[in-house]
């Protein structure tokens, strides 16, 4: 008989939380409940006065649904919830300023850059996967973070069904396909299914993907951002130490609106633009081999001479990438000497160069 969400339930009411008496179940602690083919994962939300000191609560909950038959995998985060929080708008809570956030690294990860956009639509995670893979054929080691907890796309766009292992220390082990390290949540829930999480879950998701997955060793950590500068964004940007962001946009002015909104986002948290990428660029017809603007030309090189920006390169609307994409074959894959493969090349071939000059120690003056 498959595992259910009652099955864990049933066991997860039987741990006490110390300081109520009441069981977490009760309590209604246990947010984010996911089952699938006998992988578990949830969140243990504690109020915020109870914090970190919570973690031996977490540890034993997550024991308590490892010793359920049938269980093979168990992924249980801890999140504070500010019972006070909604006595307040969105608007009138405070955030701490960006400077007094502590940025941490990714063990083993030299460098870890977010691909964003202002807005959804404009091809981010095709741009995201197929960089990733240009970085992994120019000789770097590369991982690939699909962050968008809501609309995971790296399970479609790298044709990825299975579950992922863990190994020495319960650490969760990447898959690795094209070469890639990869991680997405999408590996853990069904293509139809919904995370409804609420912001301080997300979060802790996102930390713990960054924290718990043994990437090393890696030179480049690609981190495919969600649409927009919510949560997920700003908790990236705030605790972890990025090398740089890539922002892509199309070309028409929708759509840089919002590109210049993630660029001011990434300004503001003193994240480095590497630079911007125009994608669905240009459309040449296969019949009559015309050239066609359908969603303008060269806004993006544009907005990045105007806001001193690198400017990427341009990617073409061509419907081989949209066709290999959905299949899971990325054109980085099936056609690495392609046209469209040499132009995310050139992207990759900058970003790395970027990479190389944030890592360059200053000179020293020596006085002898």
């Amino acid at each position: 008989m498959a595992l259910s969400r009652d099955d864990v339930l049933r066991a997860l009411d039987q741990v006490i939380d110390p300081v109520s008496g009441r069981s977490v179940v009760q309590q209604d602690m246990i947010q984010g409940l996911v089952v699938r083919d006998g992988h578990v994962g949830f969140a243990l939300e504690v109020p915020a006065a109870q914090g970190r000191a919570a973690e031996p609560l977490r540890a034993e909950v997550e024991a308590a649904a490892k010793a359920i038959s049938g269980v093979l995998s168990v992924t249980a985060v801890l999140t504070a919830h500010d019972e006070g929080a909604h006595q307040h708008s969105a608007s009138s809570r405070a955030r701490p300023a960006p400077e007094a956030q502590a940025k941490q690294g990714v063990e083993g990860v030299k460098h870890v850059i977010a691909v964003a956009s202002g807005k959804g639509g404009v091809g981010k995670s095709t741009v995201a996967v197929n960089l990733a893979l240009a970085l992994s054929k120019s000789g770097l080691k590369t991982g690939l973070l699909d962050a968008d907890i809501y609309g995971p796309s790296v399970p479609r766009l790298l044709d990825i069904h299975k579950k992922p292992d863990t190994g020495p220390g319960k650490r969760i082990l990447p898959i690795e396909k094209y070469g890639l390290k990869t991680m997405s949540l999408g590996f853990i829930m069904r293509e139809e299914e919904a995370a409804i999480w609420r912001g301080p879950i997300v979060q802790s998701a996102l930390m713990q993907f960054l924290t718990q997955v043994e990437w090393s060793p890696l030179d480049v950590l690609v981190v495919d951002m969600p649409p927009g500068t919510g949560d997920i964004a700003l908790t990236l940007t705030q605790r972890v130490a990025l090398a740089g962001a890539v922002i892509v946009s199309t070309p028409q002015d929708l759509a840089l609106i919002d590109a210049r909104k993630a660029i001011a986002m990434f300004q503001k948290v003193r994240v480095p633009i590497l630079g911007l990428v125009e994608n669905m660029s240009t459309f040449i017809c296969s019949g009559c081999g015309r050239r066609h603007e359908i969603f303008g030309h060269g806004g993006a090189r544009a907005t990045a001479e105007a806001l001193g920006a690198p400017f990427l390169g341009e990617i073409p609307l061509v419907a081989k990438i949209r066709e290999l994409s959905d299949a899971g074959t990325p054109v980085m894959v099936t056609e690495p000497d392609g046209p469209e493969a040499a132009a995310f090349a050139e992207v990759a071939k900058k970003v790395a160069a970027a990479l190389e000059t944030t890592q360059r120690p200053a000179p020293k003056i020596v006085l002898e």
